[in-house]
């Protein structure tokens, strides 16, 4: 059995890669489903997905913290060494005019302390960051979703692929015995007289060349393991058990009867419609900008003034301050900036709603094309079953005739070889029909 399709879908899984050091072994049975839950716990790109969701919590909490009120404390304490010298004029206390009085004003020492509150009343992009912060997490959450979708297809693909490889070893099982005892049968007619030495040597050569196929195979089964784990996230010390099975039955079963299908049931159409509806926000965010932004905001203070360090004595004063005000921004003009972040958000819309269309194409095309391939896949592996089954019969009609010495060394050989790449062509097939199956159930959405 040729290794270049296993090979393939193993380039497949490493497009999504995951690497996990591993700090333990273990011991894991798993069905497909429990491989794919697996995945979505330890994985590193879909663990990331799913952190971007927490991210995207704190930053609507910084956007909702815009709404409440905010409240400062301060104080401070100065020390005058010298203290600020102020000119009065001269004629206030009879001098001459353009004369000047240098005059000392405040005392050395001066404390405060106080708190100011500030509170938005108005400001039309923070409003529309509050609204928008729903769709913000969906679409994180729609995020994770697709990567996660995209990573349990190829599971599924190599899962698959590996059960029906349990299939190829069984089939080269059989056929080395079969050429084993092949062997032993030329050897004692050889002993005998009935058969050349040559028969004996052709029969070793196709054993030797099954058990290299052989051999082959289960390196390839190794390195399938080996993808699966690392796309699982699974330390690759640990023991990893498959414990579905496949048959060509189960590949054909309920899979062209509905052939409906949504766009809705597709996550990377609910993605980009949730990408719409936040460029959406962004228009509304930047229309608002225009508008005027409105705040209060209360001061409430204590001050000391003292000629002498006695800040915190009982006896001295603290004289308070305090006021509320509301704080007018009316914007007039920024540059174009405001016209120019509108006009992009609207181009940006544009963009997504085409990704949007043209992801619709995009399934549509998927959708037809898996079909197609599907329906082909079915056709070819329930004809090289029964080109297998009619391999299998002819060679045990040659293995009679020739058991009964009315066949030839050449003909066994032949029929033998025929099955081999009867069973090899089988296998493919059933590969094949897996992969097209995953692909239409992934391309109508229903891959579960």
């Amino acid at each position: 059995m040729k290794k270049n399709k296993l090979q393939l879908m193993l380039l497949l899984a490493f497009t999504f890669p995951a690497w996990v050091i591993a700090q333990s072994t273990g011991y894991h049975t798993f069905t497909v489903q429990q491989a794919v839950e697996y995945a979505k716990q330890n994985n590193a790109t879909v663990k990331n997905a799913l952190l971007g969701i927490q991210i995207q919590e704190q930053t609507n909490k910084g956007i909702t913290a815009a709404a409440f009120p905010t409240l400062s404390a301060n104080g401070g304490l100065t020390d005058y060494i010298d203290i600020p010298t102020s000119l009065i004029p001269g004629q206030f206390f009879g001098q001459p005019a353009g004369t000047f009085i240098p005059v000392q004003f405040g005392t050395k020492y001066n404390a405060s302390a106080g708190l100011q509150l500030q509170q938005l009343l108005f400001d039309g992009q923070v409003f529309v960051g509050l609204q928008a912060r729903k769709t913000s997490i969906e679409f994180q959450k729609k995020n994770a979703e697709v990567t996660t979708e995209a990573i349990k297809t190829n599971i599924y693909k190599i899962y698959y692929q590996l059960v029906v490889s349990k299939s190829q070893i069984d089939l080269l099982n059989t056929n080395i015995a079969r050429l084993e005892k092949l062997k032993h049968d030329a050897g004692e007619m050889y002993k005998n007289g009935f058969a050349e030495k040559l028969d004996v040597d052709k029969a070793d050569v196709q054993l030797s060349n099954l058990k290299t196929e052989k051999q082959k195979a289960l390196n390839s089964i190794e390195i399938g393991y080996l993808g699966l784990k690392t796309l699982m996230g699974m330390p690759v010390k640990d023991t990893l058990i498959l414990t579905d099975k496949i048959t060509d039955e189960q590949i054909k079963q309920d899979i062209l009867t509905d052939t409906a299908y949504q766009y809705t049931n597709r996550v990377e159409y609910q993605y980009l419609n949730l990408a719409k509806r936040l460029n959406e926000y962004n228009i509304k965010r930047y229309k608002l900008s225009y508008l005027p932004t409105l705040s209060l905001n209360g001061v409430y203070t204590k001050q000391a003034q003292r000629t002498t360090f006695d800040i915190f004595s009982k006896d001295g004063n603290w004289f308070t301050t305090s006021f509320v005000g509301l704080n007018l921004s009316v914007p007039i003009f920024s540059g174009f900036a405001k016209d120019a972040r509108l006009k992009q958000s609207k181009l940006e819309l544009l963009q997504t709603q085409n990704n949007i269309d043209n992801l619709k194409l995009s399934i549509d095309n998927d959708v037809k094309q898996a079909q197609l391939n599907f329906s082909t896949a079915i056709t070819t592996m329930d004809f090289q079953k029964k080109n297998m089954q009619l391999a299998e019969s002819v060679y045990n009609q040659t293995k009679k005739k020739y058991e009964a010495g009315t066949g030839s060394n050449t003909e066994i050989n032949a029929a033998q070889a025929d099955l081999v790449m009867a069973q090899t062509n089988y296998i493919n097939a059933m590969y094949s029909a897996i992969i097209a199956k995953i692909d239409y159930l992934k391309a109508t959405g229903k891959l579960q």
